[in-house]
């Protein structure tokens, strides 16, 4: 299982609760863009639009700048590919508890590009912070015992 993009910020950012496994619909040139990791999922959203989810802010950079056609777009939603039961849980959990769904990584699985929903709560900025001071107090802790 290769790891192609992932979302550094969301764990900081929001604290997650589940995760699930979803396919996208790209072309072809936008797998090979995503292979060669010329995307990025910082800042991007899950949403569902009409009962389908939906991949919104992620950037997808051309595979061949100089050969793309003229029409594409970087920043274009994209389609996932999920089940109904997955997509009624979804829901269900984003409209009764607020929570929010962001994408954590993008990988293969036997061939196939899948991206790895999380459906997580934001954090609040004191929340961040004592997550800042427990890394710091393991690095420190990691540190002197290195140093024996």
């Amino acid at each position: 299982m290769a790891e192609y993009v992932n979302n550094s910020k969301a764990g900081f950012d929001y604290e997650i609760l589940e995760t699930l496994e979803a396919g996208l619909v790209l072309k072809g040139t936008e797998v090979k863009s995503i292979k060669t990791g010329k995307a990025s999922i910082k800042g991007s959203f899950v949403k569902i639009i009409n009962g389908r989810p939906q991949l919104i802010g992620a950037t997808i950079s051309p595979y061949q700048p100089n050969n793309t056609p003229p029409d594409y777009d970087p920043t274009a939603t994209r389609m996932l590919l999920l089940s109904k039961k997955q997509i009624n849980v979804i829901v269900g959990l984003a409209q009764s508890q607020g929570l929010t769904l962001i994408p954590l990584k993008i990988y293969d699985k036997k061939g196939k590009l899948k991206l790895l929903i999380g459906i997580a709560r934001g954090k609040k900025k004191y929340d961040k912070r004592s997550t800042l001071k427990i890394k710091d107090s393991a690095r420190r802790k990691q540190r002197g015992l290195s140093e024996d």
